[in-house]
């Protein structure tokens, strides 16, 4: 089985920031691409950012320049630096990972259970 946690949601004013981190454990023999994505309230889920094995990087245009995406392959962590806050960036955040399980078999994509980050002020 693979699961995977995330942590640092929570309330800021707006211009503040907030960093997200995403852990993945169990059964992993390796992980491809990791990423964020969001559901803003009464909205449906929309893509954040994503990084590759290799650490090549990707960004909605909503949050380029304000959000840096990073990873820690030796821990299968990834984090989501979030700067320079507004109140649209209000959502749940959900993290994904592409995830070859131990024992072979095909890539498939996990969840993390999502952490709710509010900017208001």
């Amino acid at each position: 089985q693979v699961q995977l946690v995330e942590s640092g949601g929570g309330s800021v004013q707006p211009g503040g920031s907030l960093r997200l981190s995403c852990a993945a454990s169990g059964s992993i023999f390796s992980i491809s691409d990791m990423g964020w994505y969001r559901q803003a309230p009464g909205k449906g889920l929309a893509w954040v950012a994503a990084i590759s094995s290799g650490g090549s990087t990707h960004y909605a245009d909503s949050v380029k320049g304000r959000f840096t995406i990073s990873r820690d392959n030796a821990k299968n962590t990834v984090y989501l630096q979030m700067n320079s806050l507004k109140p649209e960036d209000t959502a749940v955040y959900y993290c994904y990972g592409d995830i070859f399980p131990t024992g072979g078999g095909e890539v498939q994509r996990y969840w993390g259970q999502g952490t709710q980050v509010t900017v208001s002020s």
